[in-house]
């Protein structure tokens, strides 16, 4: 089959012939049609990642859509959403023709979704939509501010805070380019990542109108030292990525004065049944045309290319392979 094959840690994959996947019990045979490329895909393939050096070659790619070849849980033909682990464990992944997973990494697709939004929006939209309801726990009429609201987990989290019933989405991004994004995902007003601490936090109680209730944080560092400040009696910041660094300072005062929450998450944590039922959630209201990411389909013999601009930070929107 043709693959997406990573040779050694730090390159890029390019497309080449892989050997197919092996049947192995407890795993669905999936024949791919749309798979991203996602940051942590990237992470992964570096091998300077807390999962330790992958085994090469191998294929990349932790999430994609298609349909089942064989499975002994599933029926031969079914839309499917897969997770694999590649990179974080033995085994390859979704940037290929077809990928062996794990039964419980298996969802059906009910809804009328086109497999290329689909693959974008994605654990993405997984992400979001638990950071929302599992942690934040949002309630109707809040105020949220997302940091990061260009990239995808910031646009998945600003149409589902809308979902949820927030009475304000405030969005921050770097580049035009992002701020227009967030604005197309639906937030009332998008501010840029610019300036020092104290000015970041004057601007977003400025753009929430004071205090805000629910902080959704894929960026860390002095945007969440600012939304920090920002934060109403009892809210909840909740950071699952640090695309800023890895380090922000919070005030203990603060924290205490408000009884405010500073929360992680992943993902990874996410147990398969939790996981199945969020997608389920993200998929109804993608189907509506509720939640959406930003993206662009490219051929799988493009991988390199692809590659290569996600890590140079060039994307901008979420890139999609087609086998």
């Amino acid at each position: 089959m043709r693959a997406a094959v990573l040779a050694e840690p730090g390159q890029a994959p390019v497309c080449a012939e892989h050997p197919d996947p092996a049947p192995a019990p407890g795993h669905t045979l999936v024949a791919v049609t749309a798979a991203p490329i996602v940051p942590l895909d990237q992470l992964c393939a570096s091998g300077t990642s807390y999962f330790g050096r992958p085994a090469t070659p191998y294929v990349p790619g932790v999430q994609g859509v298609g349909v089942v070849e064989r499975s002994a849980v599933l029926p031969e033909g079914a839309r499917v959403f897969f997770s694999p682990t590649a990179g974080m464990a033995a085994g390859d992944g979704s940037l290929a023709e077809r990928c062996l997973v794990r039964d419980d990494d298996v969802m059906v697709v009910e809804h009328d979704v086109a497999d290329v939004p689909l693959a974008a929006l994605g654990m993405s939209g997984v992400a979001a939509w638990m950071c929302l309801t599992a942690r934040a726990r949002l309630r109707p009429g809040e105020r949220v501010l997302v940091l990061g609201g260009g990239g995808a987990v910031g646009q998945a989290a600003i149409g589902a805070a809308r979902v949820l019933g927030a009475g304000r989405v405030v969005a921050v991004a770097r580049s035009p380019e992002a701020q227009e994004r967030a604005r197309g995902a639906g937030a009332d007003e998008v501010l840029p990542l610019t300036g020092d601490v104290d000015s970041l936090t004057a601007r977003f109680r400025d753009a929430a109108g004071g205090s805000v209730d629910v902080v959704i944080d894929p960026v860390f560092g002095i945007a969440a030292t600012a939304a920090s400040r920002v934060l109403a009696e009892r809210g909840r910041l909740v950071n699952l990525g640090g695309s800023s660094g890895d380090v922000a300072e919070f005030s203990s005062a603060v924290l205490r004065s408000r009884t405010a929450d500073i929360l992680g998450y992943t993902n990874a944590a996410l147990p398969p049944a939790e996981r199945r039922a969020a997608l389920a959630a993200v998929v109804e209201h993608a189907a509506a045309g509720r939640l959406a990411v930003a993206h662009e389909a490219l051929p799988l013999a493009d991988v390199d290319r692809a590659w290569r601009r996600q890590a140079e930070g060039q994307a901008g929107v979420r890139l999609v392979l087609t086998p």
